[in-house]
């Protein structure tokens, strides 16, 4: 529903702000008196109960990540942003509009909006000291004779988790780019992949990273003082990729590590368990899981795989 659409005042009736209101608490009460009070009592536009709940709802089903009411004020002021650029007035509008034949493109900026891209270079090391010490030796000298290497970042927000992955294996095999190696990353928001697919970082950002591999792998961006670029041999090695976890997904494996770190936690318990045996088949026998610090296999993937660490696992059944 357009701004145009919006429902006009009865003859008669002032639409103008009284003493000491502004335009937007008038708007805001004269639709709360129609459907209910709002659940950011101060915010600019009203959001009831209902609107919430359709929200969360578009976004459960979208992309599988549950919105609990305690959630509404992050949601809100996330969402505002958007109300304000398509001059709607209050979020019914904005849920007509999402549900409207023209709401995909919304639905979408909807989840790149609410999803939480928290992330650091090497971020839970030990998850990358599991990496380099027990699974990525074997994974060398198979690539060494001719073998490939498959690698999965299944929630790769703005590529520091992939990027990781590669350093880590370019401090063991600086070759890596001359041979069958491939890390694929991918995430649900595609204006964030966007910032992975670049590799640009300023130094804040990259301080995780050893100066000795920053120093090997990254090159200072001209007209742009303190950021830096990722080298060929390194950005080489990953590919990026737009992908739903609870959509279809094209890749068919075998992959002989995954990381899914930190996001199942936004899953309901049911999708949780659907999304960790949808991996299983994908990873090769004695292949790694690396899972969020507060996530846990469950499921029938639970007797699929073993713990290898803490939030390390590996598919049963031989070594990679």
């Amino acid at each position: 529903m357009s701004a145009a659409s919006r429902t006009a005042p009865a003859r008669g009736q002032s639409t103008a702000p009284a003493r000491g209101q502004s335009t937007a608490q008038v708007r805001g009460q004269s639709t709360a008196q129609v459907r209910g009070q709002s659940m950011v009592p101060d915010g600019e536009f009203l959001m009831t109960d209902r609107d919430f709940a359709q929200i969360a709802g578009i976004l459960e089903g979208e992309a599988g990540i549950m919105l609990p009411p305690a959630k509404a004020t992050m949601a809100y002021s996330r969402l505002a942003k958007r109300l304000r650029t398509l001059r709607l007035a209050n979020f019914s509008e904005y849920c007509a509009l999402l549900e409207s034949g023209d709401g995909k493109a919304e639905k979408q900026k909807l989840i790149q909006a609410l999803t939480t891209n928290v992330t650091h270079f090497f971020r839970e090391p030990h998850h990358f000291e599991h990496l380099k010490r027990a699974v990525l030796p074997g994974l060398i000298a198979r690539a060494r004779t001719g073998g490939k290497v498959r690698i999965w970042s299944a929630a790769s927000s703005s590529g520091q988790e992939p990027y990781s992955i590669a350093l880590t294996l370019l401090s063991l095999m600086p070759e890596a780019a001359q041979h069958d190696i491939k890390i694929l990353a991918t995430d649900i928001d595609s204006s964030i992949l966007g910032v992975g697919a670049a590799g640009v970082y300023d130094s804040e950002v990259l301080a995780p990273v050893p100066a000795e591999l920053r120093t090997r792998w990254f090159k200072p961006v001209e007209d742009e003082p303190g950021s830096f670029r990722a080298n060929a041999a390194l950005s080489g090695l990953i590919t990026f990729r737009e992908l739903n976890l609870i959509g279809q997904w094209p890749m068919r494996g075998p992959f002989d590590a995954i990381f899914c770190r930190n996001v199942v936690i936004y899953f309901s318990a049911e999708t949780q368990a659907q999304l960790w045996a949808r991996f299983v088949p994908l990873l090769q026998p004695g292949a790694a899981l690396y899972v969020g610090h507060s996530e846990r296999i469950t499921g029938p993937a639970e007797t699929l795989l073993g713990g290898d660490g803490v939030t390390i696992y590996r598919k049963l059944g031989g070594k990679p």
